[in-house]
């Protein structure tokens, strides 16, 4: 089976920094697979998701040796050569991707509904009224409540949650290959993060659909990903199945971080990866 993505060699850094903040960073994804990146916050998680996404600021340089080859419909393309026209309709119709915080990837001036048919009305050229069935059809899809009520309402009347559930609906909307979750519970509490997990994975299951899961929680990584790789300082340094690596891992960087997930019994001093590198 041929690869959906391939990044190899991936380094990048910013203009007037000399450090990178990506170094050679490799990793593939499979059709249909949930692949994990872990790591600690400034490892580089969602900085690696943004150059996938075409999503980078002008500051950022990237390596002429780095590439990025998605398979699409049409044939392999290197998304880092891709023109902007290219890479606009690749984005949101065979690539989606839920961001890290709901509470503001939302537009606060803009009903729900409106913002998943901009998605629809530009990739799929459907009119209005054609997009706002095709919208509620996708909110009842992601479990929201009072689909229609939701189409008309406003970002702030909606729960943490429910926010959430509208970026999944955005994100899936035009049925990528691809869905990058970036960091998607984090904002969520624990009985939300699993109906929010559950639901991904139904909808991966149903759609063939490959995820690129970004958490610094690895309890619920272990718990979805096929595959993970642990990033540090812009590096990663350990790869293998979700089983492989967080059960016997190799790095003294990744046995820190599983070290220092909470425990039952609470020390005086909480470990930290520090304490084990």
């Amino acid at each position: 089976m041929q690869h959906l993505l391939k990044v190899h060699n991936l380094s990048l850094k910013f203009a007037g920094k000399e450090q990178y903040a990506l170094s050679s960073v490799s990793f593939d994804i499979m059709p249909g697979e949930v692949v994990g990146i872990a790591g600690e916050s400034g490892s580089g998680k969602s900085l690696s998701s943004m150059t996938i996404m075409g999503l980078l600021p002008p500051s950022a340089i990237v390596t002429p040796d780095s590439s990025i080859l998605f398979q699409r419909k049409q044939g392999t393309c290197d998304l880092l050569k891709a023109s902007p026209e290219l890479r606009r309709e690749i984005r949101g119709k065979e690539t989606g991707m839920i961001f890290q915080e709901p509470m503001t990837s939302l537009n606060p001036v803009m009903r729900c509904g409106k913002q998943v048919a901009e998605t629809l009305m530009k990739h799929q050229q459907l009119d209005k009224a054609e997009a706002e069935i095709k919208v509620i059809e996708l909110f009842d899809r992601v479990k929201l409540p009072r689909a229609v009520e939701l189409f008309h309402a406003w970002p702030h009347q909606l729960s943490g949650g429910q926010k959430q559930r509208v970026m999944i609906a955005m994100a899936i909307a035009c049925k990528p290959s691809l869905l990058i979750a970036d960091e998607p519970t984090t904002a969520l509490d624990v009985t939300v993060q699993a109906a929010v997990i559950s639901l991904l994975d139904e909808l991966r299951k149903e759609m063939n659909m490959a995820i690129l899961f970004i958490s610094h929680d690895l309890g619920l990584m272990a718990g979805f990903a096929d595959r993970v790789n642990i990033l540090y300082r812009g590096s990663i340094i350990e790869s293998g199945s979700a089983a492989q690596v967080f059960k016997y891992p190799e790095e003294a960087y990744t046995k820190g971080l599983l070290a220092s997930l909470p425990r039952g019994n609470r020390p005086k001093k909480l470990p930290t990866v520090a304490d084990f590198i």
